[in-house]
């Protein structure tokens, strides 16, 4: 094992759409109803494929609820609650240990921007970082950790790949890199422990 890929949603950064719309909708009961109405997380896997959330607001007959969605973009840091600090922590553990430390990503390339300016340090952390609207490809397409692999000059042996949802594992497994699923920093740590990592 040479190199420790992260995801970065839920697993770096904890990731919520219900502060961008609360204060407009007046509560979260409001916003998740706003959010099932127009099918937020279809819309917004869609936009993480290379969408643009203008064409996506387009489509929806209620003028109200286009202008709500038009709003996303530009309070898109409202949705990046907090850095979940302790696997921060881990990754710093890790690059001290010698460790190559990549992302591979399913984020809009709308909103990928505005989260380098909110939390600077997104474009600072890795060497390789695949943003799956960028190349309009999403976990857990084997595709887009191939294109990983072509891009970073690494075997998928050489690859421990760390992401919050099973079926994005399976897909990097399905290539031959091993992965773990992040449910906590702790859960992880213990993880990397046995594995000799840490």
């Amino acid at each position: 094992m040479t190199a420790i890929v992260f995801d970065i949603g839920n697993v770096l950064m904890r990731w919520d759409p219900v502060p961008v719309f609360e204060a407009e909708l007046g509560g979260r009961q409001a916003v998740d109803a706003f959010l099932r109405r127009i099918d937020f997380d279809g819309r917004n896997q869609r936009a993480d494929g290379g969408e643009n959330f203008a064409d996506l607001a387009a489509e929806l007959e209620d003028k109200a609820d286009r202008e709500r969605l038009g709003l996303y973009l530009s309070n898109f840091p409202a949705s990046l609650v907090e850095p979940i600090e302790g696997t921060w922590m881990l990754m710093e553990r890790l690059r001290a240990a010698g460790y190559p430390i990549h992302a591979i990503t399913n984020w809009s390339a709308e909103t990928w921007p505005h989260a380098l300016v909110a939390h600077p340090r997104l474009g600072e952390a890795f060497d390789t970082v695949i943003v799956s609207g960028a190349v309009r490809m999403l976990k857990p397409d084997p595709a887009i950790f191939r294109l990983f692999c072509e891009r970073s000059g690494l075997a998928p042996g050489d690859c421990l790949f760390i992401d919050d949802k099973p079926e994005n594992c399976a897909g990097a497994e399905s290539i031959g890199m091993e992965a773990v699923h992040f449910t906590t920093p702790h859960a992880l740590e213990d993880d990397l422990k046995q594995r000799g990592l840490l």
